[in-house]
C-alpha cells in the first residue's frame, strides 16, 4: 500500500508541496533543484564568458594582423552562440520565478482562510502536520528536518507578521504603503472590507517576505558550501559542529549565494502584455519588490529591532524546534524559548518579537505530544495518565496548551475533542510527574505496555514520560484529522 493512500486529503497535500521544495526530483521541478540548476548554469556561465574572452584577445590579435571573412564567420558564430546561452538562462530564471510564485500561492492557501480564526486554525493544521510527519526517533532525523523547515519557517512568519501587524509593532515604510489605513485590530477584517488593496498587500509584502524566508539559507546549497559541509573527501556528516572558521565561511557563502540567486536566479517578474504604460508600472513594482527582499535578508544578518526579526525568529525557532543537530532529542523542543530569549539577551533578534511568537504558539509545538493525568470530576488522580496532541495556536496561557486527546482509558481514539491541559496534570512539569510518584512500578509498566506498541523493545522507556511520539499514531488516517470539529 502507497504511504499516500495512507493520508488525509490535507496530509497528502502537504506531503506534495514538501516533495516539491527542498528535495530533488527526477522531473527538476523542485526549488532545489532549481537552485542547483541555477548554482550549476552560473558557474558554467562564468567559466564560457572567461574561455570566450581569452579567445576574443587571441582573435582579436589574429584579425589585427589578417583581416578575412572565415574570421567575420567565426566572430558570428560566436555571437549567436552567446545570444543562444543568453537566452536559455533567461528561460531558466521565468521557469524559477513563476515556480516560486506559484509555490507562495499554495501555501498562503493551505495556511489563510476568509477569516482570521480560520487562518490560525489552517496555520495550526499546517504547521502540525509537518511536525507530525517528520521521524522524532531514530535515524534520518536531520536530512528530513532540513528539507522541511523552510515551509514551517515561512508559515510562522506569516502569523508572526499578523501579530505584529495587529499590535502595531510595525513601522517598516514599505509595509505602511500598503497597509493603508489598515493598522492594527482594523488588520483583521483587511480581505473582507478591501479585497483588492488586500491582494496587493498579498503580492507586493506576504509573497515578497515568503520568498526571503524560503531562501534565507538556499545558499548552503552552493558548491562552496557543500564542500564544507560534506568535507573536502565529501564523506563528512554534514550536520556535525563545524569550527568557528568554517561555520563564518559558511555563513559568508550562505548570505552571498542566496543574494546572487534572489537576483539572479529569480530575479523581478516577467510582464505578459503589450501595454507600455503597465510594463513600465509592473517592472518599477518587481524591482521594489526585489530591493525590499534583499533589505530583509541583509538586516537578517544583525536584525536589531528592524522588520527583518519576523524571519529571524522563526529561523532560531525553527532551529530547534525541527533540528539538525546530532544532540536532537524530542523532549527538548519545548525548551526552545529558553533559547530564543538567550538569543535576544544577546542582542541576536529582538525579545518584543520574541514575545509576541510565544503569544502566537505558546510554550509547546503544534503537533507535539502531550501526556497529561487523567483526574476525576473532583480533580483526583484516575491512577493513569493519558496521550493528546497540541492542535491551537494562541493558548491563553502559553504553558497550557490546548490539544486533541489521542488515548481514553488507555486506548487509541481517532474522534477525541480538544481540551486544555493543565500546568498541574502536564506530566512535562516535574512536579506534575510527581503526583503519579506514589504509583507502583507494576502499574506504570502496564500502562506503557498498553501505550507503546514495541514496548518489550524500548528498555530505554521513562516510566513516567514528559511527552510522547505521535507519528505512528498520525500514520493512521483515521487520526489525521486533528483540526476538525471534535465529535
Amino acid at each position: 500500500m502507497s504511504k499516500k493512500s495512507n493520508q488525509s486529503i490535507l496530509t497528502a497535500q502537504v506531503t506534495n508541496l514538501l516533495d516539491r521544495m527542498f528535495k530533488t526530483s527526477p522531473l527538476k521541478d523542485t526549488i532545489l533543484d532549481g537552485a542547483l540548476e541555477f548554482y550549476e548554469q552560473d558557474h558554467a556561465v562564468n567559466q564560457a564568458v572567461t574561455a570566450l574572452e581569452e579567445k576574443d584577445k587571441q582573435t582579436y590579435t589574429k584579425q589585427v594582423q589578417a583581416h578575412s571573412p572565415a574570421s567575420d564567420r567565426r566572430r558570428a558564430e560566436q555571437e549567436a552562440n552567446s545570444t543562444h546561452q543568453q537566452q536559455q538562462v533567461r528561460s531558466a530564471r521565468i521557469a524559477r520565478h513563476e515556480r516560486f510564485d506559484n509555490l507562495c500561492l499554495e501555501i498562503l492557501d493551505l495556511c489563510e482562510g476568509e477569516s482570521y480564526e480560520e487562518t490560525n486554525r489552517k496555520s495550526a493544521q499546517l504547521l502540525g502536520t509537518v511536525q507530525l510527519l517528520t521521524p522524532t526517533e531514530g535515524t534520518g532525523i536531520a536530512k528530513i528536518n532540513e528539507q522541511y523547515k523552510p515551509l514551517y519557517k515561512t508559515v510562522l512568519m506569516l502569523r508572526l507578521l499578523d501579530r505584529l501587524i495587529i499590535d502595531g509593532a510595525v513601522k517598516d515604510a514599505y509595509i505602511q504603503e500598503f497597509l493603508g489605513e489598515f493598522s492594527g485590530e482594523q488588520f483583521i477584517q483587511f480581505a473582507r472590507l478591501d479585497e483588492e488593496g488586500y491582494k496587493r498587500f498579498r503580492d507586493q509584502v506576504k509573497m515578497p517576505l515568503m520568498k526571503a524566508s524560503l531562501i534565507q539559507d538556499i545558499g548552503t546549497y552552493h558548491p562552496e558550501a557543500q564542500q564544507i559541509l560534506f568535507g573536502p573527501d565529501g564523506d563528512s556528516d554534514p550536520y556535525r559542529t563545524l569550527s568557528v572558521d568554517d561555520r563564518k565561511q559558511l555563513l559568508q557563502i550562505n548570505y552571498r549565494e542566496s543574494i546572487k540567486f534572489l537576483v539572479d536566479g529569480l530575479g523581478a517578474g516577467e510582464y505578459f502584455g503589450n501595454s507600455k504604460k503597465d510594463r513600465e508600472i509592473f517592472h518599477h513594482q518587481e524591482l521594489r519588490k526585489l530591493k525590499f527582499i534583499k533589505n530583509i535578508l541583509k538586516q537578517a544578518i544583525n536584525p536589531k529591532e528592524s522588520l527583518a526579526n519576523v524571519i529571524k525568529v522563526p529561523q532560531i525557532y525553527c532551529s530547534i524546534v525541527l533540528s539538525t543537530k546530532q544532540n536532537y532529542k524530542y523532549k527538548l523542543i519545548p525548551k526552545v524559548y529558553q533559547a530564543l530569549y538567550q538569543n535576544a539577551e544577546r542582542g541576536v533578534c529582538s525579545e518584543k518579537v520574541v514575545d509576541s511568537l510565544y503569544k502566537i504558539t505558546g510554550m509547546f509545538p503544534q503537533g507535539f505530544g502531550i501526556t497529561y493525568l487523567a483526574l476525576d470530576d473532583a480533580g483526583n488522580s484516575l491512577e493513569r495518565y493519558e496521550y493528546a496532541i497540541v492542535n491551537q495556536l494562541y493558548p491563553e496561557d502559553p504553558e497550557e496548551p490546548i490539544c486533541r486527546v489521542a488515548t481514553r482509558q488507555l486506548t487509541f481514539i481517532s474522534h477525541g475533542g480538544d481540551i486544555l491541559i493543565r500546568k498541574s496534570e502536564n506530566l512535562y512539569f516535574a512536579n506534575s510527574a510527581k503526583r503519579l510518584a506514589n504509583m507502583s512500578r507494576a502499574r506504570l509498566q502496564e500502562i506503557l505496555e498498553n501505550l507503546v506498541s514495541n514496548y518489550q523493545e524500548r528498555a530505554d522507556l521513562d516510566l513516567i514520560p514528559r511527552c510522547w511520539h505521535p507519528k505512528e499514531y498520525f500514520s493512521i488516517r483515521n487520526n489525521q484529522k486533528l483540526w476538525n470539529k471534535a465529535s
